[in-house]
């Protein structure tokens, strides 16, 4: 039995979940998700408290069902608080601002680099170099902002680049040689 898929999950009032020909729909004040669950799985609904099952022991039914069980979960928390990834912009003249859905970035290139948000995930910039990305899909907000990253990675030299709030980057030293002589 898989010890994440056998774990049950709690529903808080503010969340509705509804249940309808293998597709779960949740609803709650951050927003609307529905995922389409595989045959192997059975969702039991009852009450505040979902069970997640599987249907027989075959491989692809262990394999989905912590899995599963998982992404119902992360569907529950984003409708009810949503999720986040912040990045920080590193670098002279680097800045962001947003404009309604379209988030503009200056990254020293030789023009402006325009993003333009999906429809659940919005953006909000603090002191022109930190973005909040926030939605209630975990999986959009984070490849919101790994494409984000992606426009300029952190380089190890400087440091200059965007980064994730929380990410760490290894520095590397600079030319050995540069303060000898000739």
């Amino acid at each position: 039995m898989s010890r994440i898929g056998k774990r049950t999950i709690n529903v808080p009032s503010n969340v509705k979940i509804a249940l309808d020909n293998g597709t779960v729909k949740v609803n709650g004040p951050v927003g609307a998700l529905e995922m389409t669950i595989a045959p192997c799985i059975k969702l039991d609904i009852q009450g505040a408290v979902i069970n997640v099952t599987r249907a027989d022991e075959s491989r692809s039914a262990r394999a989905l069902h912590g899995l599963t069980r998982t992404l119902v979960d992360n569907m529950v928390k984003g409708v009810a608080e949503g999720f986040q990834k912040k990045l920080d912009i590193i670098g002279v003249g680097y800045k962001a601002d947003v404009q309604g859905n379209v988030v503009n970035l200056a990254l020293g290139y030789s023009h402006p680099v325009k993003y333009e948000l999906p429809k659940n995930v919005t953006a909000a910039v603090e002191k022109q170099t930190m973005i909040t990305l926030k939605g209630p899909d975990k999986q959009v907000v984070g490849q919101v902002a790994a494409d984000i990253r992606a426009l300029r990675p952190p380089e190890p030299y400087k440091g200059k680049g965007i980064k994730y709030s929380d990410e760490v980057i290894r520095r590397k030293a600079g030319k050995a040689g540069k303060a000898g002589g000739k």
